[in-house]
């Protein structure tokens, strides 16, 4: 046989079995082995990674809770400026009226006294 022809036939025969090792390779039930094999590798570490992922979404949702309590807090006493302003303002006053009482008290004037409450027997 000539040469050229040898390698003819040796290149046709390498290529038909490069093409069976492939197909052997790639053949569904080694495809699913392959894959059961990374599922089973890679599994636990995703098993935790869900783990943690859940722990981190529990606290955040209380961090949530925590920053909307606390938003509603300073709304509620933004809210109430009108109470404290009232307040303040008949603070003002009882003042004042103290301050007027201690001056006619200083002065001799005497405020009548109360009546005694009624008694229950």
């Amino acid at each position: 046989m000539e040469e050229p022809e040898m390698q003819l036939k040796g290149k046709k025969v390498t290529d038909k079995f490069t093409e069976s090792v492939y197909v052997l390779a790639n053949e569904p039930s080694v495809a699913l082995y392959r894959l059961q094999e990374h599922v089973r590798r890679s599994l636990p570490e995703l098993a935790q990674h869900k783990a943690d992922m859940q722990r981190w979404e529990e606290q955040s949702q209380g961090a949530i809770y925590t920053v909307e309590y606390a938003c509603s807090a300073v709304k509620n006493l933004v809210d109430s400026s009108v109470y404290f302003r009232s307040v303040e303002g008949l603070l003002r006053q009882a003042i004042s009226i103290r301050d007027h009482m201690n001056a006619s008290a200083a002065q001799g004037h005497r405020y009548p006294e109360e009546p005694p409450p009624p008694s229950s027997a």
